[in-house]
């Protein structure tokens, strides 16, 4: 089952979640009314992204009787999985690639905005400082998600892919 685990990312749904439990914990009625799907559904991803190691239950509570759990997503597990099952990453990549088409149709117009497409060479030197700033960019970001809608935020879409390219075997 190891490529399961990373394969659990080719959802969109499992994207969303990821993203929302980011900022706050949520249970998957809390979830399911914020993403506007099911319960039972989104229950369902919540579990399965639990499974692979991508989701940590912060909390259970007793509501009517039953128990509810609150699920959090910790950032660093997706690092944490693509370490263990190198060259999948490609799934990752077409999971965000998704979520960046989604969220593109919902850019607010006439507000602020970077995006950048490059494949460049550049001295190893600067290399290392450019992904040191956007690994701590990225984390500055995760750090500071709050929950959805809270007083004084707005909402915001960050996806950071940046890597060193193999040598073509024309270039070698």
């Amino acid at each position: 089952m190891p490529h399961d685990e990373l394969r659990v990312l080719a959802h969109p749904l499992r994207m969303r979640l990821l993203s929302l439990l980011t900022g706050t914990a949520m249970s998957a009625a809390e979830a399911a009314r914020e993403l506007g799907d099911t319960q039972a559904n989104t229950s369902y991803h919540l579990r399965r992204l639990h499974e692979a190691g991508l989701l940590e239950i912060a909390e259970e509570l007793t509501i009517r009787g039953g128990r509810a759990k609150r699920y959090r997503h910790h950032p660093d597990s997706g690092r944490r999985l693509t370490r263990r099952h190198p060259g999948e990453e490609q799934l990752l990549t077409k999971a965000i690639a998704g979520e960046l088409l989604r969220r593109a149709s919902q850019r607010a117009p006439d507000r602020p905005a970077s995006m950048t497409d490059a494949e460049l060479w550049v001295a190893p030197e600067v290399w290392a400082g450019v992904l040191k700033q956007a690994t701590a960019l990225s984390e500055e970001l995760h750090e500071a998600a709050q929950p959805p809608r809270t007083p004084g935020t707005v909402r915001v879409s960050a996806s950071v892919a940046l890597f060193e390219l193999a040598e073509t075997e024309a270039r070698r």
